[in-house]
């Protein structure tokens, strides 16, 4: 492991290589810090300019933006109350009560120290267990892999917010997507409607674009600035030997807890913040201090976030599963310049493999150095008005779509999948499965034609085989658990009617 740390590092530290990691880190912390943005929109737009990048290079610097704005989620979390990301929910809870009381800079102290331990910590877990993961994962045939495949679609949709139901109609309408061009084994054309630009598929770039860029440009249009008060004061960045003394073991909890969350697929970057917030208040001597500003419901949950965020990479590097919405966006990244994640990663381009990883501890230090000398300018960012910013996501936006094909086509299929996002907004559908479905899609077909091929026909293939049959069994009982009590509960409202 050493040795392939030190070919990473060999990767990361070159000055091409450092500057796109740091151009990430920025830009995550920047569209962190401002709310309504987030880091799927940003990555979703952003997406072209990378193809002119080396695979590496693209990988560390979508990378830096991911993990970024989970440090940059908690300044506005802090100081306005108003969480830049998802994961910053959690930290309004404290975090702003402690700027309240004039400890907004412990508070932002504590969220950037505790994320660059959790962070360096889970580094070590992704290059310790990436390789055990691969090993496995080279064991597998095809028929494994389509039970995995589905497995991770199930689990996607079971995490996912909102209605079970509309998750799994959410993730059959990705899948559908994603099937939609030529079938590569038997050449024919299908679900075209007779435009020839679909011949090659639909362009993930517009999905992601339109869905996540376009949509949430149009939401926060639609819903009224709601800005509070900046905190005028920040005050010192210098914790108390008290402060240290009760953070210091929630960081540790927060770190252990968002490694094992963070390798979920779905929804294990959130769940890890309010997993951690629930563990603090259950376990820490000061719970009757929750709810007033307690250090401890910062750092633990702030600690957890990066933690996830890092850990989140495993499944995706290793077994080519998305853990979430964002690692489907750069997996799709990856297989647009010709890279399949997948368990052959490791030995076919090992200087990317360990090249992220070892950027990722680079990347935590760049983003202690942003953060702490420059609350300031945060502080600052935070009072740009909107409807500056806007137009000017939306000129990159087309901008960037145009120069994937160099055709008006994937501008117009943009717009097209941004009215689709905003309509699934209102009809509060998660369009998270969508996406992580057009990406698994074509895959859980690909497997099951190989699967279906190597055993002649024989469907029961997939449960003779025990390491299929007990995936499928996994994925089986993880459905069940979540559509019986969806069922009891509408059974139980169509009674009371």
């Amino acid at each position: 492991m050493l040795e392939n740390l030190a070919l990473g590092l060999s990767v990361a530290m070159t000055f091409h290589n450092l500057s796109f990691a740091f151009i990430g880190c920025l830009i995550g912390t920047a569209i962190g810090v401002l709310p309504g943005i987030g880091p799927l929109a940003t990555i979703a737009l952003l997406l072209p300019l990378t193809f002119t990048l080396d695979p590496v290079t693209a990988l560390i610097m979508l990378s830096g933006i991911y993990y970024g704005a989970q440090y940059g989620g908690s300044t506005s979390a802090i100081l306005l109350n108003l969480p830049g990301e998802v994961t910053a929910v959690v930290t309004t809870l404290e975090g702003h009560k402690m700027a309240l009381k004039g400890r907004a800079g412990a508070a932002l102290a504590v969220s950037a120290l505790g994320s660059f331990f959790a962070g360096t910590v889970a580094t070590l877990v992704v290059a310790a267990a990436g390789p055990l993961l691969t090993d496995v994962a080279l064991s597998f045939g095809p028929a494994e892999y389509f039970s995995l495949i589905l497995l991770g679609l199930i689990v996607a949709t079971v995490l996912a917010q909102g209605s079970i139901f509309k998750s799994i109609a959410m993730l059959t309408l990705g899948v559908a997507l994603g099937l939609v061009g030529t079938d590569v084994q038997t050449g024919q054309v299908r679900f075209t409607f007779g435009f020839f630009e679909l011949f090659e598929g639909i362009n993930f770039v517009a999905v992601a674009m339109g869905i996540f860029g376009i949509a949430e440009i149009v939401r926060n249009l639609e819903n009224p600035e709601n800005r509070g008060k900046t905190i005028a004061k920040v005050g010192s960045l210098m914790l108390t030997k008290t402060e240290i003394k009760r953070a210091t073991p929630s960081v540790l909890r927060g770190t252990v807890v968002g490694s094992i969350l963070g390798i979920l697929p779905g929804g294990g970057l959130a769940l890890s913040t309010f997993a951690s917030y629930m563990l603090e208040r259950r376990v820490s001597k000061y719970g009757h201090e929750f709810g007033t500003g307690a250090i401890e419901g910062v750092a633990g949950p702030e600690s957890a976030n990066n933690a996830a965020s890092q850990t989140s990479f495993i499944p995706m590097l290793t077994l080519g599963i998305p853990a979430n919405a964002v690692m489907a966006l750069i997996m799709g990244g990856l297989m647009i310049h010709g890279i399949q994640p997948g368990p052959a990663v490791m030995q076919t381009q090992p200087a990317l493999f360990w090249g992220l990883i070892a950027s990722m501890w680079v990347g935590n230090l760049m983003l202690l150095i942003i953060n702490l000398p420059l609350i300031g300018v945060w502080v600052s960012l935070l009072k740009l008005p909107y409807r500056y910013l806007y137009p000017t996501i939306l000129v990159f936006c087309a901008i960037g779509v145009y120069s994937v094909n160099y055709s008006a086509f994937g501008v117009f299929q943009t717009v097209f999948f941004g009215l689709i996002g905003y309509f699934l907004y209102k009809l509060r559908c998660e369009p998270a499965p969508l996406l992580i479905g057009f990406v698994l899609g074509p895959l859980l077909e690909e497997y099951l034609r190989r699967a279906m091929v190597v055993s002649r026909g024989n469907a029961f293939v997939f449960i003779e085989r025990p390491v299929s049959a007990v995936l499928l069994a996994i994925a089986a009982v993880a459905l069940a658990a979540m559509l019986l009590p969806a069922i009891r509960k509408k059974k139980d409202e169509a009674l009371e009617e």
